[in-house]
């Protein structure tokens, strides 16, 4: 009996709520039949949308993919703190929220937009001292995360509904759209959002809508996928996330050989896509001092 070889590119997943990105990871391999996948940047199980996995080589995409913008819509409620900033943790304030302006809220979010300095939250999975911040969380430690820059290049309001938590705390509910720097914390961003309008704020709801050029329009259900296992090969995926170098047969010969051609000039930085006079997706490399430096082969 022959056997459908194992795709080689990427999938884009409408991960579902109660999911944790590696649950996604392990019932992948188990469609692909292969252990090498893995995931471009993680999505907490309380958050549905755009997770995307490497399948066989295009693991390789993955770390620099990691790295793009992403798009988010949000639900933050102003009237209650959580240990872990969303609605899974365990509620530690409760304050009346119906007096905050929208006025308010729109000078916090504006505040938050632009290149920013954000503490992640405790219980992320930001590494202190070589050990989980989340870890140390659980374990009752007192410590402190250090603030990182990151860029918060939208954060939208598109709506605020006044409503009543399960305790009868008046709160309010503010439905967002932010899109941001890999690093992001948006629960960070309901949290510091809460303490500026002084009342406490959590997020309750999460959707990833992009990551990168992959839209939630291109991401199927773990279902949809089990029916047809949709992969997009690797250098379509490079070519979507990357630009592009086209390059001579003389040229592509001596990256293959590892020498360090001269690169032309790019708009912006980032990861360069190789791609052979043949249409072949040879390699990511880097401009380097004007030249080409390895970052991953595939051609």
């Amino acid at each position: 009996m022959n056997r459908t070889p194992t795709p080689d590119g990427l999938v884009i997943v409408d991960k579902p709520a109660g999911f944790t990105s590696h649950d996604v990871v392990a019932k992948m391999r188990g469609m692909a039949r292969t252990r090498r996948v893995g995931h471009a940047g993680t999505l907490d199980p309380m958050a549905t949308g755009v997770l995307v996995l490497g399948v066989e080589r295009a693991t390789k995409l993955l770390g620099h993919l990691a790295l793009t913008e992403k798009e988010y819509v949000a639900t933050i409620r102003l009237g209650q703190n959580t240990v872990t900033d969303d609605a899974e943790g365990e509620i530690t304030l409760s304050a009346d929220a119906s007096g905050v302006t929208r006025e308010a809220i729109d000078a916090g979010v504006a505040r938050m937009t632009g290149d920013i300095m954000q503490v992640p939250s405790k219980v992320s999975a930001i590494k202190i001292d070589g050990k989980r911040s989340y870890k140390r969380a659980r374990e009752g430690e007192d410590f402190e995360i250090p603030a990182r820059p990151v860029t918060v290049s939208s954060f939208t309001v598109h709506a605020v509904h006044p409503a009543e938590a399960e305790d009868g705390t008046p709160v309010q509910d503010i439905l967002v759209s932010v899109v941001c720097s890999s690093g992001t914390y948006v629960r960070a961003l309901a949290r510091d959002l809460g303490a500026d309008t002084g009342v406490g704020g959590h997020l309750t709801a999460l959707r990833r809508t992009r990551v990168g050029p992959y839209r939630i329009s291109d991401a199927r259900t773990l279902d949809q996928l089990q029916e047809e296992l949709a992969v997009m090969p690797v250098a379509e995926a490079a070519a979507a996330a990357f630009q592009r170098w086209d390059v001579t047969a003389e040229q592509a010969k001596l990256l293959g050989n590892g020498v360090r051609v001269r690169v032309p000039l790019f708009e912006g930085s980032g990861p360069i896509a190789v791609f052979g006079p043949d249409g072949r997706f040879l390699a990511l490399v880097e401009n380097q001092g004007g030249r080409a430096k390895s970052l991953a082969v595939f051609g």
